[in-house]
């Protein structure tokens, strides 16, 4: 048995191809640098022959990051590595991850490539890759449908060839734990050379079986498990981080393997993931939701005030999630809001983005009696998320009933120019958008628009996440207040200043007053 497993996070690469999730280069170091906190192994950036954008964010991120690999996904295609290489030359642990699919589904009616020419191809560009750096990874796409003779021989080769990493992806999640864990013991058994290399893998929960799949594997000797951060993902996503090492952390006793992250940063991560990919995590979220730590039944509170362990086997200050709520108001000052960041897992935040969260601590204080911690994530995420602003909300009125028409009146500041409109709507909330889309002087397109609660009680935080879309891209903007049209005006503003960041003034013909 291996004494730990190492964990290679692709949250800005598979995760960010989660339907509806666009994430920015700032946001993407800013979650590579907490993926650095947390502790994990390789970070892979992004897929740098994909767009521009990932390109960039993968180059930016290998200048950041010192204490992990970071890793570039490419195909088996000579482009695609150097591209890779390109973006990953700053690096100081860089790693080419490439793959090519190997069932018969896929290269019967995918790739149009018999096994021979697909054998061929990874060795070659194994080679290829290894010019460029020494730690090169191959994934066998598709390998728990791949024929188990050709997936030995396919391995075995590309281990001649240079790999230091082979890994073993259940892309569909077809695999059974049963399955996919004598899969892996197949190969430690049959691959001649495989002591030669970490064995990978990469499972997806098409069947809800990722996390179940993942650690199945590493009890038949996988070294290195794959993941992402709530486990965000193509589909119905990967496997999540969060339950595979609380999973290993918690049952010592029968994994008997360690891993070196950092479970007090867990939760942390989990909340800036969800922020700035809109995401919600679900309530009954292992580890991770919201509910995870949350005992309602009265005969599960008196267990657990008799003694914890009765109905909780794991401790929430274990994830980084504070069971004692320390109550904050308006006569707190600034050192004992610092202090309580650091007891949140807030250890990463620069002084302008404490002393900005501090400011909105002090107006919302002025509104509410208790400042909880739910209060203050909301407010510390709200500035992480930030974009650009070139449009400022100054001021915004409302006039609604239920038998008159909605109308509202927006400010917009852009520089030193106030821009004033005034619109109807179907409701207060159409009412302010189509007045914020007349000042700014272009239409987007509501996806989806979200309200909850921060915390309970008539003067809680509302957050409001709207997602538009414009020029078939899709853009999340946040925004929180005690007052949930100001909230939905403030996430509505967010989101088009996001994909003004993004696309362009000169694109989206924006108002120049």
């Amino acid at each position: 048995m291996i004494e730990r497993i190492k964990i290679f996070d692709t949250t800005l690469r598979d995760g960010e191809q989660t339907p509806g999730v666009n994430l920015n280069i700032t946001e993407k170091v800013e979650i590579a640098k907490q993926l650095e906190i947390l502790g994990v192994d390789v970070i892979e950036a992004g897929f740098a022959i994909a767009s521009p954008g990932d390109f960039e964010a993968v180059k930016a991120v290998s200048k950041e990051i010192k204490n992990a690999t970071v890793a570039s996904l490419s195909r088996a295609v000579e482009k695609d590595i150097d591209r890779a290489w390109e973006a990953l030359r700053e690096a100081q642990n860089p790693r080419i991850h490439t793959f090519i699919a190997t069932s018969d589904i896929h290269l019967k009616y995918k790739l149009k490539m018999t096994e021979e020419e697909v054998l061929e191809r990874a060795i070659a560009m194994v080679k290829y890759a290894k010019k460029y750096c020494s730690d090169v990874e191959f994934s066998a796409e598709d390998a728990s449908r791949t024929r188990p003779e050709f997936l030995i021989k396919v391995v075995e080769e590309v281990i001649k060839a240079g790999a230091t990493v082979v890994n073993i992806p259940d892309t569909v999640g077809y695999a059974t734990p049963a399955e996919f864990g004598n899969l892996i013991r197949t190969l430690k058994e049959k691959v001649s050379n495989i002591d030669k290399v970490d064995i990978s893998v990469h499972c997806h929960n098409d069947l809800g079986l990722a996390v179940a799949n993942s650690l199945a594997a590493v009890l038949n000797g996988a070294v290195q498990v794959e993941c992402t951060i709530n486990g965000l993902g193509e589909r119905a996503g990967n496997t999540a981080m969060e339950e595979i090492i609380m999973g290993i952390d918690t049952r010592k006793d029968f994994y008997g393997i360690g891993h070196k992250i950092n479970t007090t940063q867990i939760y942390r991560t989990s909340k800036l993931i969800s922020s700035l990919t809109g995401i919600k995590v679900q309530p009954n979220k292992a580890i991770v939701g919201a509910n995870a730590f949350a005992h309602e039944s009265g005969i599960h509170q008196h267990g657990v005030l008799s003694e914890r362990s009765t109905y909780e086997i794991m401790r929430p200050e274990k994830i980084g999630l504070s069971q004692n709520r320390m109550v904050l108001g308006k006569l707190s000052g600034r050192h004992a809001f610092e202090e309580r960041l650091k007891e949140m897992g807030y250890t990463s935040l620069t002084p302008e983005k404490i002393q900005k969260a501090f400011e909105k601590f002090k107006s919302l204080a002025d509104k509410k009696k208790v400042i909880l911690d739910r209060d203050i994530e909301a407010l510390i995420e709200e500035k992480v998320s930030e974009v650009p602003e070139i449009f400022v909300l100054e001021t915004f009125q409302i006039t609604s009933g239920n038998k008159s028409v909605a109308t509202s009146t927006v400010t917009l500041k852009r520089s030193d120019n106030e821009i004033t409109e005034a619109a109807t709507g179907d409701g207060p909330v159409d009412a302010a958008f189509n007045a914020i889309e007349r000042a700014v002087g272009t239409s987007f397109t509501l996806e989806d628009y979200n309200l909850r609660a921060v915390t309970e009680g008539k003067d809680a935080l509302g957050e409001v996440t709207v997602r538009v879309s414009k020029e078939g891209k899709i853009f999340t903007g946040r925004g929180v207040s005690t007052d949930i049209i100001e909230a939905s005006v403030k996430a509505y503003v967010n989101a088009i200043n996001r994909a003004i960041s993004e696309i362009g003034e000169d694109a989206l013909k924006i108002n120049a007053q």
